[in-house]
């Protein structure tokens, strides 16, 4: 997909000086090379959970879960708080890169965590006899972020000045951004109100190949987040330039109509008599 360029940042002024990189395309090295290691790892995770991972002592078969549902748990902070930075970055110097990070990652967000959500459920049901718990604390604040994030997105897709928008999308998105430090803490704040167990990996009970696997999931989270990001800012970008593009063709259009009189829509001069 390529574009003309038209760069501009400020939301409000179509012609002001680019803040952010000029695009033509949404693909590029980085982002082949991102591609390539994310399909190669999660090869790697594949093999890894079902044939050199043995079953755990514990949790037998469901301990293959764990390698994809801990990495996302962790991970998808990592969208959430770019998009909180951009947020900071846009209110602060009215940086368009900021905010289009800012939209990325939220929609970055929102897929990770509710894949977090999702891959929780398929193993609490075997585990804790139950797919959702209501009165498990991380389990409620974790569906709380993911909604307030659905919000941030629906926000930015109303109708009205961009700029406005923009703000109050990032005002959204600080405050949601307080919801982060209450589910990683939640076990040990409400100790008595969780079915999580405290940090398998931060109380060093994971070890030899299993440690290795979870490993590997990490790195193939952290790539698809990095290629997801890389795209997605990048499409925001482009999509911009687009609607930047036309708008300016349309000023220059109606502003030719103006210097020689002729109503281009019709063909005809108003002398003529108007619209056909």
């Amino acid at each position: 997909m390529t574009v003309p360029t038209n760069p501009s940042p400020d939301l409000a002024t179509p012609s002001a000086t680019a803040s952010a990189p000029l695009l033509t395309s949404t693909s590029s090295r980085l982002t082949q090379v991102l591609g390539i290691g994310w399909a190669i790892s999660v090869v790697l995770v594949v093999c890894a959970a079902f044939w050199w991972s043995e079953p755990d002592a514990t949790q037998g078969e469901l301990v293959r879960l764990f390698y994809l549902h801990v990495p996302l748990a962790i991970l998808e902070y990592v969208p959430f708080l770019l998009c909180g930075i951009g947020s900071v970055l846009f209110l602060w110097k009215r940086s368009e890169w900021g905010d289009l990070m800012a939209h990325a990652g939220a929609e970055v967000g929102v897929v990770m965590c509710a894949l977090t959500l999702v891959t929780g459920a398929v193993w609490g049901r075997p585990t804790w006899g139950t797919y959702w718990d209501w009165s498990d604390v991380r389990l409620v604040t974790t569906l709380i972020l993911c909604l307030l994030f659905v919000g941030y997105l629906a926000l930015r897709r109303v109708p009205g000045d961009p700029t406005t928008r923009a703000k109050q999308a990032a005002i959204v998105a600080l405050v949601a951004l307080i919801d982060i430090p209450l589910i990683n803490r939640s076990v040990e704040w409400w100790e008595n109100r969780t079915l999580h167990q405290k940090g398998t990996i931060a109380q060093g009970k994971i070890e030899d190949i299993n440690a290795f696997a979870t490993l590997l999931g990490f790195i193939m989270v952290g790539l698809g987040i990095a290629f997801l990001m890389t795209h997605r800012f990048r499409i925001a970008w482009l999509e911009r330039q687009v609607d930047r593009v036309g708008l300016d063709d349309a000023i220059a259009h109606r502003r030719a109509e103006a210097a020689t009189g002729v109503d281009a829509s019709v063909g005809r001069t108003p002398e003529e008599g108007g619209q056909q």
